[in-house]
């Protein structure tokens, strides 16, 4: 380095110092703005001074009038970094690079860091995503908050009391809560009778033992709508204009009324989707899998939804899934649905039954950003009367619960006796005469819905005499007429299945229970022999049992019951 040279920085600190004196006491700045220097009279020196230039701006490191410690060096007592090693007018200050508020100045000559600033990285690295947390949470929140909104009907301020606040669900204080549940095509453009619920399922929750079933409506059944009169079941959502005293104002009003009235299921609750929220619920917990067991070994094809599976546990995704929760074998070319709308509500409870095993299994319960996923795919798609304190309710319900113990049932009907317990069969077809539709109804009768609220009963009584399910015929052998009805009546109001009633072939002095269950019926056993106290037969061929479990004949000795006395 040739040092004959001035040095770039005592040079810069000339020309700033000459510039100084032309621009009437303001020094520029390394910005190129102008600034006042306060210059301080040092007493006893005449000043401080580099070369013949008075040094300035320095009012927070000297006061004025400060006396320098004798013997040391204007640059040491300052307690500013001199240039005194590189420039050669040691007294000057180097103006260009003022030192820093709150941190020490680099003395020149030092060596300058040469790693990656990790930390400096980091730090702004942290704070940038930390604001971008922020804004996600912050639209998650919203939209979390707004589907919210859609599907119960709230606002944010009910909502937020629904997070924190707790509810008693209908029907939890007599140990049972009932939630209708239907879906329907509402969200498919030019679809046919968009409106028709072809799906009809109850979801039964048994408080106090902690367990669930699932009990498929037909969607053919034949009932007589209020204000309508005879049409299939699956038609009452279509009745928009429904307003029954004590049902929601709608066409699920008229279904939940239908649902209670004839077939004697108390429904506390409802919730009505469309294919979008079925396919996007299956999508959200990442699929699904169901064991398809088809007696067609080919497993199931229906061309009609684009369907084909195999037999055996098979994986579904959103769209395969509400293809076989829609197939039911009609197109040309089927097989694998003998049993035609019965195949599918069976398949539609698999389904649902996976979902929400998935749904546990996955934590969704417990996730909120799962939870999230699922209202995404409701917020458009559901209609319900629950609101969010009751489906908080609900969660908490429902992990008590051992989902893989959900059982699954339909009415048994004459299509599918023989299969899956069916032995005696509820429904039966029919075509009516006035509008040629063919539907179902009751094997009793038409309007005779009976035997289908006595098995509701069955699958939703603690009581183990309606457990059993035992058929009871009962029939008068003695002088007294009508005591056979009489006697159903007390009979069904204890929770005994009475199938039929008529008269004896021949008169009997004394009453008698033909037990034809072989003793696996002991509670209904017991219970008839409270009441009667006759004899027992364990076999009588010449006496028409009708396929029953007991027969009661009862004898001239038998008085009415106490309650018609």
């Amino acid at each position: 380095m040739d040092r004959s040279k001035p040095h770039r920085h005592l040079k810069a600190n000339q020309q700033l110092n000459r510039r100084a004196t032309s621009l009437d006491g303001f020094i520029p700045n390394r910005r190129g703005r102008l600034i006042q220097p306060n210059f301080h009279k040092l007493p006893d020196t005449g000043g401080l001074q580099t070369d013949d230039k008075i040094i300035g701006d320095m009012p927070k490191i000297m006061k004025a009038g400060a006396k320098l410690p004798a013997g040391a060096a204007p640059q040491q007592s300052l307690g500013v970094t001199w240039a005194s090693s590189r420039l050669k007018d040691p007294g000057a200050v180097d103006l260009t690079r003022p030192p820093r508020k709150g941190r020490a100045r680099r003395k020149l000559g030092s060596k300058v860091p040469t790693g990656f600033p990790w930390k400096k990285v980091l730090k702004r690295g942290g704070i940038g995503l930390a604001s971008v947390l922020i804004v996600v949470g912050g639209y998650v929140g919203y939209k979390f908050a707004h589907n919210i909104d859609k599907v119960f009907g709230g606002n944010i301020f009910s909502d937020l009391s629904g997070l924190f606040g707790k509810t008693t669900l209908k029907g939890e204080a007599e140990g049972r809560v009932n939630v209708l549940l239907a879906g329907d095509s509402s969200d498919q453009q030019g679809h046919g009778g968009a409106n028709l619920t072809d799906s009809i399922l109850i979801l039964s929750i048994d408080t106090n033992n902690h367990t669930a079933f699932l009990l498929s409506i037909p969607r053919d059944l034949w009932v007589d709508q209020p204000g309508v009169g005879w049409e299939k079941i699956n038609a009452a959502n279509d009745d928009l204009g429904t307003n029954i005293p004590g049902y929601p104002q709608n066409g699920m009003g008229q279904l939940e009324n239908l649902v209670s009235t004839d077939l004697g299921i108390p429904i506390d609750y409802y919730a009505l989707s469309d294919y979008g929220a079925f396919q996007d619920a299956v999508n959200a917990v990442g699929g699904v899998k169901v064991d398809i067991q088809s007696p067609d070994p080919r497993g199931l094809y229906d061309p009609n939804v684009k369907l084909k599976l195999p037999n055996g546990v098979v994986s579904l995704n959103g769209q395969t899934a509400l293809n076989l929760a829609r197939a039911r074998g009609d197109g040309y070319g089927s097989y694998g649905f003998p049993d035609s709308d019965f195949d599918r509500t069976e398949h539609q409870r698999q389904i649902f039954t996976a979902i929400v095993q998935k749904a546990q299994t996955l934590g969704f319960l417990d996730n909120p950003i799962k939870i999230g996923n699922l209202f995404d795919a409701f917020g458009n798609n559901v209609q319900t009367d629950l609101s969010l304190k009751d489906v908080l309710a609900l969660v908490q319900l429902t992990k008590g619960l051992n989902l893989s113990n959900i059982k699954s049932y339909a009415y048994c009907s004459t299509l599918t006796v023989g299969q899956d317990g069916c032995t005696t069969p509820l429904l039966t077809d029919y075509t009516d005469p006035a509008s040629g539709q063919e539907a179902l109804i009751p094997t009793a009768g038409i309007s005779n819905y009976d035997q289908l609220q006595y098995y509701y009963q069955t699958l939703s009584s603690n009581n183990p005499v309606v457990q059993e399910a035992a058929g009871v015929v009962v029939l008068n052998g003695g002088n007294t007429v009508g005591l056979a009805g009489k006697y159903q009546s007390q009979l069904i109001g204890k929770g005994v299945n009475v199938t039929s009633v008529g008269d004896a072939a021949q008169p009997y002095s004394q009453t008698v229970i033909m037990d034809n269950s072989e003793g696996k019926k002991p509670a209904t056993l017991h219970l008839l022999e409270s009441i009667f106290g006759g004899s027992t037969i364990s076999n009588n061929a010449s006496i028409n049992t009708s396929n029953a479990s007991f027969v009661v004949i009862l004898g001239a000795n038998q008085g009415p019951p106490a309650s018609s006395q």
